[in-house]
């Protein structure tokens, strides 16, 4: 019979590691002035943007009486092109950009995670299947696909954008993923559970699994950053989300022409500071989290 005290103590035992080791992180990251910097500036801009939008901030409505008109007290960061208070589009415009990036960053890696995990446990004939997909799937540009999306539904919206980042966003994963799977597969624990008969889904993602997602948490991090950066670039050129949709690349939008870029700098100047702002913070909370989750980083 065992000894229910030495269970007791080796179970407290593993509490302590497990509270030292937290400690020891959080440690680390706040020692990590720019990762703490880049989290404040998240979470601030992140809140500000949902409070914009219980408050229900007015960002449609246009005033042509105050069309492109300058920072003041009325409107902080100015009117757009046709007099749309340009700090509520912002805001409202965080909302979907931050939206848009957390949606495909959290999705595509919960798709990439699961397919590396299939292709690197299994090996053979499903690990080639799966390799020669995320091959395809690789050979089009995102840019391609959306033209051809556009083209085929003759519309652009959020659904379709979020489609094509999904489908298109998570090789990267899956990569990570199945190398670790290859290399993991082999160990002690994986061989004893096989040999309980313990089902292959739950070798896979209850004990393999928890041992790939440091890194899986740090590349969704850095690939929110990642999808806020295409879905800007897709929305300035007019292939992102309709317009009616105020993301930040949206807003953007408008700061195509010259004479804008020359007379109204407001109108370019707070959304690509948005994003910039948005977009380093991200970096800078993401490579903090790798110091403080990869094994090769300590």
């Amino acid at each position: 019979m065992s000894n229910p005290n030495a269970a007791a103590s080796i179970k407290e035992q593993n509490k302590s590691a497990a509270s030292s080791l937290l400690k020891k992180n959080v440690r680390k990251f706040l020692n990590n002035k720019l990762a703490v910097f880049g989290l404040v500036v998240v979470v601030i801009m992140t809140l500000a943007c949902i409070i914009g939008a219980i408050m229900g901030v007015d960002y449609a409505t246009p005033d042509l009486t105050n069309m492109k008109a300058a920072p003041e007290a009325g409107h902080i960061f100015g009117t757009d092109t046709i007099g749309r208070d340009l700090l509520a589009r912002v805001l409202i415009g965080g909302c979907y950009s931050i939206l848009i990036g957390v949606f495909c960053a959290v999705l595509s890696s919960v798709i990439g995670a699961a397919l590396g995990a299939i292709a690197g446990y299994f090996g053979g004939w499903v690990d080639g299947v799966i390799v020669r997909i995320s091959e395809i799937f690789q050979a089009f540009p995102q840019l391609v696909l959306v033209m051809m999306l556009v083209a085929i539904l003759n519309q652009r919206g959020l659904g379709n954008l979020l489609f094509i980042f999904v489908v298109t966003g998570w090789m990267t994963t899956f990569r990570m993923v199945r190398n670790e799977f290859m290399s993991l597969k082999n160990e002690t624990y994986v061989k004893v559970c096989e040999a309980f008969g313990m089902k292959r889904s739950n070798i896979m993602f209850k004990q393999i699994l928890p041992n790939v997602m440091s890194p899986i948490i740090v590349s969704t991090t850095t690939n929110v950053a990642f999808f806020i950066l295409q879905e800007a670039s897709l929305s300035f050129i007019g292939l992102g989300v309709a317009d009616s949709t105020p993301t930040w690349g949206n807003i953007l939008n408008a700061a195509k022409s010259v004479s804008v870029v020359t007379n109204q700098w407001w109108i370019w100047v707070f959304p690509g500071l948005a994003i910039s702002l948005f977009v380093l913070a991200i970096n800078f909370f993401g490579d903090g989290l790798r110091d403080v989750l990869d094994p090769k980083q300590q």
